[in-house]
């Protein structure tokens, strides 16, 4: 894995592995076949955790920081990526879906805090604030009445706006398949099988279809009035996911071979998540985004995968669609800010809602729904299918 992304820009100067210390050592610059296993062994690992991803967001101007510490054998880490915007002297440092703890008791917490912290230091970038956003449910296992949000302020996490939806549905494969169907609503069932005699089919395809997927995706996008990126950025996921074969793009179409609705898939270890998808005006007429979603669903379990995560969960509209499919509905303890310079912080803040706000008029979106820090990109109708988070 390491080898695929050889030529990826890295924070310089960070040193190897740091002396072990009353048991505990710290890797200020893992290799990336090591990180990228950490990842994947998480419970649950994220995409936008992997090497992949900074590859991805190393054009926008984002430059991975990692490290691994180690204590008692149990391991914690993160990868940060760090862009400082034009006309500021600060870097901003954000861990999407991070960090990463095997075990997360407030010792591990502390631990985390004090590597990270000497990270930055090492790594000679000026950083007003360091961003995590821990896929930790609130009030679940972790954080029993509040247990891992008080380890987070008792070591200087202070909260802040989420970039990455908030809450989202996941439904556990591990069932077997008719057990899976008959979690779906009785009208989901009917609406799957709809399709099916509509003689909609869901295929499996490749980069050659990508523009397909987009032209489908920008559709949603108008519909529903909200922002997304250029072809050119999704391409990039794909390039750099699909060489992993952890990229999967789905297409539900009619008898004439034409997509009507799409799925862009990612899988880390035994995780699938559908961070990308929409569907034509007559995709939903035919319910066709319902067999694509229960295919997507179905095929995931074939392929080995325990977890199924729906990727955020936006409005009652969004949500009424996603629980017709089963599972269960979580909320994140949100995200959190480690303010190393506080002028900093605020100047980052006013800038981002401003361009924010400027590219939402770009755009022809006059009015901003959703965290200030960024456009909203879910979309507006109970049948389309939420999109990424910002950054």
């Amino acid at each position: 894995m390491a080898e695929s992304f050889t030529g990826e820009p890295r924070e310089p100067g960070l040193g190897p592995v740091g002396a072990p210390v009353n048991g505990r050592s710290v890797d200020f610059d893992p290799d990336l076949a090591s990180w990228d296993s950490l990842v994947a062994g998480s419970t649950p690992g994220s995409y936008l955790q992997t090497s992949a991803w900074a590859a991805v967001k190393a054009p926008n101007g984002w430059t991975p920081l990692r490290f691994i510490g180690t204590d008692a054998g149990v391991a914690h880490g993160a990868q940060l990526l760090l862009r400082r915007p034009r006309l500021f002297p600060w870097a901003f440092a954000y861990a999407p879906r991070g960090p990463i703890l095997e075990n997360w008791t407030p010792a591990a917490v502390e631990a985390f805090t004090t590597d990270l912290r000497t990270a930055v230091s090492r790594s000679r970038r000026r950083v007003s604030h360091v961003r995590i956003e821990p896929e930790i449910e609130l009030n679940g296992p972790i954080d029993v009445d509040g247990e891992l949000r008080s380890a987070l302020r008792r070591n200087g996490w202070r909260t802040a706006t989420p970039i990455q939806p908030p809450r989202t549905r996941q439904v556990d494969l591990t069932p077997d398949e008719a057990a899976l169907w008959g979690a779906l609503r009785k009208k989901w069932r009917q609406y799957v099988n709809k399709a099916r005699k509509a003689d909609i089919r869901v295929v499996d395809a490749g980069v050659e279809r990508l523009p397909e997927f987009y032209e489908i995706y920008r559709e949603t996008a108008r519909r529903a009035g909200f922002v997304i990126r250029t072809y050119g950025s999704y391409l990039g996921v794909w390039n750099a996911f699909a060489k992993l074969g952890m990229a999967r793009l789905l297409i539900a179409e009619g008898p004439d071979g034409v997509g009507l609705a799409t799925l862009f898939l990612l899988r880390v270890g035994n995780r699938v998540v559908e961070p990308y998808g929409g569907m034509t005006e007559v995709g939903a007429q035919s319910r066709a985004n319902y067999l694509l979603k229960w295919e997507a669903m179905r095929t995931s379990r074939e392929a080995g995968a325990v977890s199924y995560d729906m990727w955020g969960i936006s409005h009652e509209g969004i949500e009424h669609f996603k629980a017709g499919f089963g599972g269960r509905e979580i909320k994140y303890v949100g995200a959190w800010d480690l303010v190393l310079d506080p002028a900093g912080r605020l100047a980052y803040d006013s800038a981002q809602v401003l361009q924010d706000r400027i590219g939402a008029w770009r755009h022809g979106i006059l009015k901003v729904r959703g965290r200030p820090h960024a456009v909203d990109e879910s979309p507006a109708t109970p049948e389309a299918v939420p999109q990424e988070s910002a950054e």
